[in-house]
């Protein structure tokens, strides 16, 4: 398939799956039309990267259903003079979409071969407010706190605490809260220190392992 051909694919994506289930935020929307995913999954896989599902990236890790990834990133409202917290960079497209919204992402990936492909792919695309960081994903990323928005792209049992300390006031995190086989998608707000948690629907996502995740488990399909 050629790149005129896996453009149509993006635009169709965007309008059947995406737009019209809901996805209203424009600057989300333009983001995926604009952002190759078929150059984030792997090159066996690249003639079902539009599919409306999630695929295999390599060690038990997922790239998420587009749909999804649509409306975590709506549900973060990502605004231009942000700086984003990405927990889980997995093959970088998610940041990569959220670099064309915010001035920033800080990205942490727990597996250095995942990160290392995840650096490539968004060199490739001559992304550079995106920073690849490896490490405990639960436990942030200190260097560059507050962070205005946070978004977790695996499944935790419960918000990590430093991730809530690190968000600035008036951020926004986002995650998918529950046990390894299903998950509430929570948005949290951050008021005087206080969190207001709402709750989005179910979804299915890859374990988060780390200090304040799951201590070990399987990869799984996140949808």
């Amino acid at each position: 398939m050629d790149e005129e051909a896996f453009r149509r694919e993006r635009l169709e994506m965007v309008e059947r799956q995406i737009a019209t289930r809901g996805v209203r935020d424009s600057r989300v929307l333009d983001a995926m039309r604009k952002i190759p995913r078929h150059l984030f999954v792997p090159i066996s896989t690249r003639e079902a990267a539009y599919d409306d599902r999630p695929l295999s990236i390599g060690e038990g890790q997922t790239i998420s259903q587009p749909y999804i990834v649509a409306v975590m990133t709506e549900l973060l409202e990502p605004h231009p003079s942000d700086t984003v917290l990405e927990i889980g960079t997995g093959s970088g497209y998610q940041a990569a979409l959220l670099s064309e919204i915010v001035a920033c992402v800080i990205s942490v990936e727990r597996l250095p071969a995942i990160a290392e492909q995840a650096k490539i792919n968004l060199r490739n695309l001559g992304i550079t407010n995106v920073e690849v960081v490896v490490g405990d994903g639960t436990m942030g990323w200190p260097a560059e706190t507050p962070y205005n928005a946070i978004l977790i792209t695996a499944s935790t049992p419960e918000i990590p605490p430093p991730l809530i300390d690190q968000l600035a006031e008036g951020g926004r995190l986002v995650a998918p809260v529950g046990g390894q086989g299903y998950q509430e998608l929570i948005k949290l707000v951050k008021r005087d220190g206080r969190v207001e948690k709402t709750f989005h629907g179910g979804v299915v996502f890859v374990p988060l392992i780390g200090r304040y995740g799951w201590p070990g488990g399987a990869g799984r399909e996140d949808h």
